[in-house]
């Protein structure tokens, strides 16, 4: 059995703070996840000044533009993230969701694009996510099939590299939602990788992911599930993310040969109650 490539999803819960980041980017080390993720958007052009413009309580105001841009980091910013993950020995990447942020995120040595649910049939962005012919995981949350064949066929034909992501876009979603024989569909469909992205509040499903074979799991991580923030509620606090990482580390050796092998240990047992 593969090891399973963990991703750390911070997203936004940085609450655009870049200490809160660096945080998180100590406990997805401390954890053994293998990269932290992070969303990039230009707030203004992916959101219509309509829905900018509504009311909404926030710490940074009483409108979705002050929401939004206060959660937005800029160069700044990823410029101290890339800096710190490379210090830290950890890789980090970014879902875009619109091409000036894709063309924001070149700048920079990253090992592995995402598309993230919501940009699916965005084909022109994924067509020049593409085009960079790195390794992308591509979430297939609220998706047709006939959706999910479209995103696969522009991959192929750029011969990018690419695995699909099985995702429920509910948060938190419940665990009867999970349908994880889902990734053995898109598996046999595409013939391909295919991971785990969960926004479940516990444990279960993203180990049972992982059992039944994922290639990656997404989770997001938080400071705290209580604080500001829409994904928090569906995200792992410290001890969750470590325990969840470390049985995800044992599933190799659980799972063994599938070959019938008598240990030394079970040969004192047979020997003691069969006396032979």
């Amino acid at each position: 059995m593969e090891r399973t490539f963990f991703i750390a999803e911070i997203g936004i819960n940085h609450n655009g703070d870049v200490d809160i980041a660096k945080k998180l980017i100590d406990w997805a080390v401390l954890a053994d996840c293998d990269a932290v993720k992070f969303q990039k958007r230009t707030v203004e052009k992916v959101y219509s000044k309509e829905e900018l413009d509504k009311y909404r309580e926030s710490p940074w105001g009483t409108t979705n533009r002050e929401q939004k841009m206060g959660l937005e980091f800029g160069k700044t910013e990823y410029d101290e993230i890339d800096r710190y993950c490379k210090e830290k020995g950890i890789e980090w990447f970014a879902s875009a969701w619109d091409l000036d942020s894709q063309t924001f995120l070149e700048q920079y040595d990253l090992k592995y694009n995402k598309i993230a649910s919501a940009m699916l049939t965005n084909m022109e962005l994924l067509d020049k996510v593409a085009k960079e012919e790195k390794y992308t995981f591509v979430s297939t949350g609220m998706s047709s099939m006939e959706e999910i064949d479209a995103a696969v066929e522009v991959f192929k034909n750029n011969d990018c590299p690419f695995e699909l992501v099985h995702c429920n876009s509910t948060y938190p979603m419940k665990n009867a939602d999970a349908n994880l024989q889902m990734m053995q569909t898109l598996k046999d469909r595409y013939h391909c990788k295919v991971g785990y992205s969960g926004h479940e509040s516990g444990r279960i499903v993203s180990f049972a992911a992982a059992a039944l074979g994922a290639s990656s799991v997404e989770r997001h991580i938080t400071l705290d599930r209580t604080m500001y923030g829409s994904d928090q509620a569906a995200s792992l606090e410290v001890d969750d993310l470590v325990r969840l990482v470390k049985d995800i580390r044992a599933l190799p050796a659980i799972m063994g040969t599938g070959e019938k092998v008598l240990s030394d240990a079970e040969l004192a047992v047979r020997k003691k109650l069969r006396g032979v």
